[in-house]
């Protein structure tokens, strides 16, 4: 996090205000991607990891989608999660002008997610793009919190925790699917 000073009228005093640089950018190719993007968001807000979130087009706003990832790096964004659907070309151009961790989740908008899929993850040799499941916004938050905790202790006891309380939802799951009886079942 950075500091600095904030006076709307000089000469009054300043006060301090924290100004929180985001370190994930949340790019999808429309904001009817955002109910299934929002998982990566409440998650980044669960681990208190600042993000932005943008709508930009591989195709109907090329200027823009290069001048973000270009940019990106500067501003102090360290790894990019790009949503598209369809054809899904958005992060594979953004991959394509950066050297930040770019992470594909392809939308199901049309062939049940399949082309998006395809369209991300059969990117060209040099141009990676972590490629998550159709619709997978959750694991696309996970794998950037895994990324910046490589760095970042305190943020890899978050996670260490978070999924210690996986394992628990499970083991209790377990325990109650153990409770119910039907007439053939042998455990």
């Amino acid at each position: 996090m950075k500091f600095a000073f904030y006076s709307p009228f000089r000469g009054l005093g300043g006060r301090l205000q924290e100004i929180m640089t985001p370190k994930v950018s949340i790019i999808m190719g429309s904001t009817s991607d955002l109910p299934v993007m929002e998982k990566t968001a409440k998650l980044l807000d669960e681990f208190e990891i600042p993000f932005e979130i943008h709508a930009l087009s591989a195709h109907r706003t090329p200027a823009e989608v290069e001048k973000f990832a270009k940019g990106a790096q500067a501003r102090g964004i360290r790894v990019i999660i790009a949503a598209a659907g369809m054809a899904a070309h958005l992060p594979g151009v953004i991959a394509s002008m950066t050297t930040l961790p770019v992470i594909g989740v392809p939308i199901n908008a049309s062939l049940d997610g399949l082309d998006a899929l395809l369209a991300i993850v059969q990117m060209p040799p040099g141009i990676p793009v972590a490629t998550v499941g159709i619709n997978g916004a959750l694991n696309a938050g996970i794998l950037a919190v895994q990324i910046l905790a490589v760095a970042d202790d305190k943020l890899q006891t978050k996670l260490a925790d978070y999924k210690e309380d996986l394992k628990k939802k499970i083991v209790k799951a377990n325990d109650e699917l153990s409770k119910v009886e039907y007439k053939y079942k042998v455990n």
